[in-house]
């Protein structure tokens, strides 16, 4: 039996994953692409998403959706920023928290030494697993995954892995926050705090203030928004101080403009903390 004969569709959240992967496929198409993706597209496909995928009902969903691309373009190569400046600064382990169908291990550039540990479920691996034989890919790190829900013993998992706490770490939690109730989110951070020597990174995108309100109009069961549950607090630096990370917070519309990428509309709501979080540990 072929690979895509076993494969197994997404469902639930990790399929957002796909859809995820589709924006990616769709920006590393564009000529002044922030990043590029050659397995973007293989994974879309894969999950009935390319080339086209359902458009939304009515003209005002169509805007909410093109902003949702629009941000995850954004984080995508703000991330890709961030794991650079920490491989520059010698961190040589990265753990990126619900891979999904993140490819930063096959299309990034690693110093020799690195290992990147993928953390999600069975399912999205086994699928990620099958798309990555069908094309042949070939990471430029050590890649491991690990097979682990985030709401058990991910760490001990992650630990029999081969993770090393005793070395600085680059942490990366992209779209994973906002489906996690406010109890999840601060048991992941103290224990991602807990396995985070001095010098460690860290990368976070948390759902900006009234953004599920925002989108309650596009909740259809099975959509991304209607599984969003948790916001950024008002102060995210001060709760990363907390536990004991120095960070720095930026809005998309900031980013977007330092990429060359400028937002031309005026924000409809005085401008809040953003929801593109870079820290460090100390």
């Amino acid at each position: 039996m072929t690979d895509e004969q076993e494969r197994v569709q997404p469902s639930g959240v990790w399929a957002t994953a796909v859809g995820v992967a589709r924006v990616r496929a769709l920006e590393t198409e564009r000529e002044n692409a922030l990043f590029r993706d050659p397995l973007a597209q293989a994974f879309a496909t894969a999950g009935g998403l390319w080339p086209d995928s359902p458009p939304p009902d009515d003209e005002a969903a169509q805007r909410r959706r093109l902003a949702v691309s629009f941000s995850i373009v954004i984080r995508t190569k703000f991330l890709d920023d961030l794991l650079q400046q920490a491989s520059a600064s010698g961190v040589r382990q990265v753990v990126l928290l619900g891979a999904g169908m993140d490819s930063r291990a096959f299309r990034m550039d690693w110093p020799e030494g690195t290992r990147l540990f993928e953390v999600d479920t069975a399912a999205p691996l086994d699928f990620k697993a099958s798309v990555l034989r069908q094309e042949r890919a070939v990471a430029r790190c050590e890649r491991i995954t690990v097979a682990a829900d985030l709401r058990a013993d991910w760490p001990g998992a992650l630990a029999a892995a081969g993770h090393d706490p005793a070395l600085p770490t680059a942490w990366i939690a992209e779209g994973l926050l906002i489906y996690l109730p406010e109890d999840a989110v601060e048991l992941l951070l103290a224990r991602i705090s807990a396995q985070s020597a001095p010098g460690s990174r860290m990368g976070l995108t948390l759902g900006s203030r009234g953004v599920i309100e925002r989108f309650a109009a596009d909740a259809v069961p099975g959509s991304a928004a209607s599984m969003w549950v948790s916001e950024m607090p008002d102060d995210p630096v001060g709760w990363l101080a907390g536990h004991g990370w120095e960070a720095d917070t930026h809005t998309v519309r900031e980013r977007a403009a330092a990429y060359g990428r400028p937002i031309n509309t005026p924000p409809q709501r005085e401008e809040r903390p953003g929801g593109l979080i870079s820290a460090v540990r100390r």
